[in-house]
């Protein structure tokens, strides 16, 4: 038996969604338009349509919810094949993920060094991983996938490691320049892992007393908080981490603060900014898991954690797919993390 097929590495709460997630992220991903295309144009010959310009990632309104998008559609033919269209998620694989296609995003990348940096270069390092960790697993078509995208990780590579060469600071708000949310993803992915290990130690090791309550921002579709603190679970052993939360976050055990532990209040779901606090809830479901498990199990932060984590995620969920392109075009890759990592936290119904 496969990992793929083995329900113990699969985490049960995402086959209820996975079939509802596949085919909005095969539909999004198929999708030319609406696109806001994140570039600087120099002239007239920089307007083209966005699938000559990005032959994989065209689709999803975005290069990045595109990118993630697709890591979705691999990570469900690896974790919830019985509960999809494999064929039909196949097939929008195979079109996309080929190696010219691939070669040009790299090349695109390459000769614009600052585009999606860093949220897009985190996740496609992900959907790189994905693709050779569904290789290993025996998942039809993945051999050729994971060699589609072995250019595209080296370019991130690359990209990455020039970068944290000469970034002083970390970006700390919560939205697509977070810098630990990054280097969370490139440490998951084993890309870049040596600069991105010594980043986080630079850049976090010594932060005490975290202003948490002032979080969230109008925004956020991450927890500044809660990112950093999961970017360092990955690099301290599980004593040291316990040590380091508690000066970072010191009122966790009495359920403070509060605003971090509670849902975000979202006024108006389909406002394409307001509507990012959906994924703020969902992102701090799966960081909220993370953290959790990386405890001693007889920590008294355990049980605050897992049971905010199961908040935010039940009252995000329902927002994954409304029809609405603001929210439709990536929340379910959120919603699968958070699904994840609760689920490993143990049996729960949501």
């Amino acid at each position: 038996m496969s990992p793929a097929e083995d329900p113990a590495h699969r985490p049960a709460l995402l086959d209820d969604h996975a079939d509802s997630f596949a085919r909005l992220a095969a539909a999004n991903v198929t999708r030319a338009y609406p696109y806001a295309p994140q570039q600087l144009l120099t002239g007239p010959t920089d307007l083209t349509p966005p699938r000559s310009r990005h032959p994989a990632f065209y689709g999803s309104y975005d290069w990045h919810s595109a990118v993630h998008m697709h890591w979705l559609l691999v990570r469900l033919m690896r974790r919830a094949p019985g509960h999809i269209d494999t064929a039909a998620v196949r097939e929008v694989l195979d079109a996309h993920l080929t190696v010219d296609a691939l070669t040009a995003e790299a090349a695109h990348l390459r000769a614009n060094t600052t585009f999606e940096r860093p949220y897009g270069w985190a996740w496609l390092a992900r959907l790189a991983a994905e693709c050779g960790d569904a290789s290993a697993d025996g998942v039809e078509g993945a051999d050729a996938w994971a060699e589609a995208t072995r250019p595209a990780r080296d370019a991130v590579r690359e990209l990455v490691e020039a970068w944290l060469a000469k970034a002083t600071y970390p970006v700390r708000h919560g939205v697509h320049t977070n810098s630990a949310f990054a280097l969370g993803l490139l440490l998951d992915s084993d890309t870049a892992t040596e600069a991105a290990t010594d980043a986080v130690r630079r850049w976090f090791l010594a932060d005490r007393d975290y202003p948490a309550g002032w979080e969230p921002s109008g925004q956020d579709f991450v927890s500044p908080a809660l990112t950093e603190a999961d970017a360092v679970r990955r690099v301290l052993p599980d004593g040291e981490f316990a040590q380091w939360l508690t000066g970072f976050l010191p009122g966790l055990a009495q359920a403070q603060p509060a605003s971090l532990l509670t849902p975000p209040e979202v006024s108006d779901p389909d406002d394409p900014q307001i509507g990012h606090l959906l994924g703020l809830g969902l992102s701090r479901a799966a960081a909220l898991g993370a953290i959790g498990r990386a405890l001693p199990a007889d920590d008294p932060r355990v049980p605050v954690l897992s049971t905010a984590a199961v908040r935010q995620l039940t009252a995000s969920l329902p927002h994954v797919a409304t029809g609405t392109w603001a929210s439709d075009h990536w929340l379910a890759t959120f919603a699968t993390l958070a699904l994840e990592s609760v689920a490993e936290a143990g049996p729960v119904t949501v």
